[in-house]
């Protein structure tokens, strides 16, 4: 059995998180040419002065097969910050020892010990995972939808 472990990502692993982003692209069956994150966007939002994000690398005899990107958001109603898990992503090869489970408690626990109320993720509808975090106790959001406006449609509308 190969030796597992979850750690926070450190500054030396912004390549391996642009790589992790570009195979879970793949997998979200979307041309890796999409992913323009680079290595020094990593480097700016996730360990400059003002980080925007935090990630958890997941290894495999000491090699990043996995990761987990989040950040935290809000509940004005709660009065609480909440954990948002923006990708999560366990290449092919490394399904099936856990790993996956290992990142979601692992965030668990931050989101424990700095007090967030929630921990909310999104999930493509055909994602097989879905069924992964049901298990873990996630619900499905039916009576909210998701909007997104991209960067030209922000432009526009801070232009007036």
């Amino acid at each position: 059995m190969p030796t597992k472990n979850v750690r926070a990502a450190m500054p030396g692993d912004a390549g391996t998180i642009v790589e992790l982003v570009r195979s879970l692209a793949i997998y979200e069956k979307e041309p890796v040419e999409t992913v323009q994150l680079t290595e020094s966007d990593v480097l700016r939002d996730g360990f400059g002065d003002s980080p925007r994000f935090e990630a958890l690398l997941a290894e495999l005899d000491g090699k990043a097969v996995g990761f987990a990107l989040f950040f935290h958001n809000y509940s004005t109603w709660i009065g609480k910050p909440g954990l948002y898990l923006e990708d999560l992503y366990v290449e092919e090869q490394a399904r099936g020892y856990g790993l996956g489970l290992d990142l979601m408690q692992e965030l668990a626990r931050i989101a424990e010990e700095r007090g967030c109320a929630r921990f909310e993720l999104s999930v493509l509808d055909w994602n097989p995972t879905r069924e992964f975090y049901h298990q873990l106790g996630f619900e499905d959001m039916d009576d909210w939808l998701s909007y997104r406006l991209t960067q030209p449609g922000i432009e526009k509308l801070a232009r007036g």
